[in-house]
């Protein structure tokens, strides 16, 4: 773990390193098997993956995404709001990882998830940590009829916004900045960005997210990602549904367009603008193509330039 935190170049201070649970190896053991059972091992994604690439991603539910959560996005949200006792819905939140890094803090989250499977996992993890928290299978834009009378502080996407469509994005966005009261804040996550030159998320391939979606369709035959390159030859609805939610990159137009002008965008936060890795993450290559995109519009927050979204916007 150690090794991890330094590889990450980035830990939580100590007084939330204090709060971080240790989970006995009958724990750990008991999550594995439900992260098998209910996650990994699910149709035939074992029979696609070497051994290496499942021991990988076996270790990275139940560590590496942990250590990341804890000293990178934790301390980072904590510094535009303290994360105790604040009230949080989590869009996202998968198998529970980010849930628990914002709960062991002292944050009240409220998790949603389309995926049955990973929210049994967050189940089992959630409840092996000690917190009784609410775990909803729900699609993005239901927010608004299920938590109306809700206030939350943060609204937080989790590296989902990306397998959504257009329709469902705009209809969330615009349904979680209803729903949020003045001074609260909504955080996008991991989200890849359609103005960054490279799409490391899907295709591994340069300029992809630019493409439109047909385009990008046939043209991911080019891509060296097997199980991604293999899959989409016939274009047709269920096809094509299927390619988006292996994730399609966003950008600051679905805020313009969900919420507000891009003059009238609150950017009080970005993750690299927090960590100061700018250069480090985005090389000189990236730092002349952030310096492009700031200078063809004087509004846009370096948030909305670097290669993912991991930004936060006050109301």
């Amino acid at each position: 773990m150690k090794t991890l935190v330094k590889k990450l170049m980035y830990s939580a201070p100590k007084k939330m390193q204090k709060n971080h649970l240790t989970f006995s190896e009958k724990q750990v053991e008991e999550l594995k098997n439900s992260l098998e059972s209910n996650y990994l091992d699910r149709g035939d994604t074992k029979s696609r993956l070497t051994k290496q690439e499942y021991d990988r991603a076996l270790n990275g539910q139940l560590f590496e995404r942990l250590a990341y959560n804890r000293n990178r996005i934790a301390p980072w949200l904590n510094s535009i709001k303290g994360l105790k006792g604040a009230n949080i819905l989590e869009i996202g939140c998968g198998t529970g990882i980010s849930t628990l890094a914002l709960s062991e803090q002292g944050a009240n989250v409220t998790g949603i998830d389309v995926d049955e499977g990973a929210l049994n996992v967050a189940k089992d993890r959630m409840k092996m940590a000690g917190f009784d928290t609410e775990l909803h299978l729900m699609n993005a834009d239901e927010i608004k009829e299920n938590f109306k009378t809700k206030k939350f502080d943060f609204i937080i996407y989790y590296a989902v916004l990306e397998h959504m469509t257009i329709k469902e994005r705009l209809s969330s966005l615009k349904q979680a900045w209803d729903i949020l009261p003045e001074g609260s804040f909504l955080s996008v996550i991991e989200t890849p960005n359609r103005l960054w030159y490279y799409d490391s998320h899907t295709a591994a391939m340069p300029f992809y997210d630019w493409l439109p979606d047909e385009l990008a369709f046939y043209y991911s035959k080019f891509s060296d990602r097997k199980n991604f390159k293999d899959s989409y030859r016939e274009l047709n609805d269920d096809n094509m549904m299927k390619f988006l939610r292996w994730g399609r990159g966003a950008s600051y137009h679905e805020f313009e367009i969900a919420i507000a002008p891009l003059k009238d965008l609150n950017v009080v936060g970005s993750l690299m603008q927090f960590e100061k890795t700018t250069l480090f993450k985005a090389g000189i290559k990236g730092m002349r193509h952030i310096k492009f995109l700031k200078s063809l519009n004087k509004n846009l927050h370096s948030g909305f330039c670097y290669p993912y979204l991991d930004i936060v916007l006050k109301k």
